[in-house]
C-alpha cells in the first residue's frame, strides 16, 4: 500500500527542521513540492534547499505540482475555502495515482506544523475518501510561526498561569482584549490589530520568520500599528508576498 508522510518543515529557516523530519525525507521514494507561482518561488526554494541538504539517498526522486488558486469572487470565505480544498484534494489524489507505485511513499513537505492553521491533513482525508487510490498516512510535527516568533521577540508564549488563544485576524474581535489575555493571530489578510484602542495592549509582530528577509517589530499597538502597517505593506510590495504573524498580549505574569 501507498504510504503518505505529511512532515513539517519549520517556519522558513532550514534549521528548524527535526532529525524525524529529516529521516522521514530519507524514507520517501518521492517528495513532493508545491509551487505557487513567480511571486512565491521562495517557498518551493526553501523547501529545495531542505531536500537538498538534508536527504541523502541516492534513488528518491522530486514531483513539484501547482497548486489551485482560490477563487473567492461571488462566494463566502467558508465556500471558498471548501472549493479550494476539493480542487487540491484532485491535484493530489493525480499525484498519488501517477507518481507513487503501489508499494512506495511519497512526503509532502508542509511549511510550519501540519496540524497548526494547515489543511494538508483535512485535504489527505479528502482524497481518502475519494475512494480511487488506496494509502495510509503520518503525520510528523514541525517548528511552528509560534515557537519562531516568540523565539525571534524573546518571550514565552503565555503569562504565569494565564491561558493563550491562538486565533484569525476574521475572529480577533471576538476575544481580545475582552477575553484573552494573549492571542496569536495568524491568517490575518486584513491587519485586524489596527481596530485595537487599548493603551495597554501590546503587539509582538514578525514576517518572513526564519527566512533572511525575517523582519520583527514590537510595542504598545496603538503607538507601532501604523508603522507595521507601513513595513508590511512596503515589504509586500517588494517580494510579491508575506507571511505574518503576530502576538497580542495586555497584562502581567502575577497581576490579578
Amino acid at each position: 500500500m501507498r504510504q503518505i508522510l505529511i512532515v513539517g518543515i519549520g517556519a522558513g529557516n532550514p534549521e528548524h527542521m527535526t532529525m524525524q523530519a529529516i529521516n522521514a525525507l530519507n524514507r520517501a521514494d518521492v517528495l513532493f513540492i508545491p509551487t505557487k507561482g513567480e511571486a512565491k518561488s521562495q517557498l518551493a526554494d526553501i523547501r529545495r534547499d531542505i531536500c537538498d541538504r538534508y536527504v541523502t539517498r541516492a534513488d528518491g526522486r522530486v514531483a513539484e505540482f501547482a497548486v489551485p488558486v482560490r477563487q473567492t469572487v461571488g462566494r463566502s470565505y467558508d465556500q471558498s475555502v471548501d472549493a479550494w480544498h476539493a480542487a487540491i484534494a484532485q491535484s493530489y489524489e493525480h499525484l498519488l495515482i501517477e507518481e507513487l507505485k503501489p508499494d512506495e511513499t511519497g512526503a509532502f513537505l508542509v511549511w510550519g506544523d501540519p496540524m497548526l492553521y494547515d489543511s494538508t491533513i483535512r485535504i489527505i482525508e479528502r482524497v481518502r475518501a475519494l475512494d480511487t487510490v488506496a494509502f495510509d498516512y503520518s503525520v510528523i510535527p514541525g517548528i511552528t510561526s509560534v515557537q519562531a516568533l516568540t523565539a525571534s521577540h524573546r518571550i514565552p508564549l503565555n503569562l504565569v498561569g494565564k491561558p493563550v488563544q491562538i486565533t484569525t485576524g476574521r475572529r480577533l474581535a471576538e476575544s481580545f482584549p475582552g477575553l484573552a489575555e494573549t492571542a496569536v493571530v495568524m491568517l490575518d489578510g486584513e491587519q485586524a490589530f489596527m481596530t485595537i484602542d487599548d493603551p495597554d495592549a501590546f503587539i509582538y509582530w514578525g514576517a518572513y520568520l526564519g527566512t533572511p528577509q525575517e523582519i520583527i517589530l514590537s510595542g504598545r499597538v496603538v503607538e507601532v500599528r501604523d508603522e507595521i502597517l507601513k513595513i508590511r505593506a512596503e515589504a509586500r510590495d517588494r517580494h510579491g508576498w508575506i507571511m505574518d504573524v503576530y502576538l497580542l498580549r495586555k497584562g502581567v505574569d502575577f497581576g490579578a
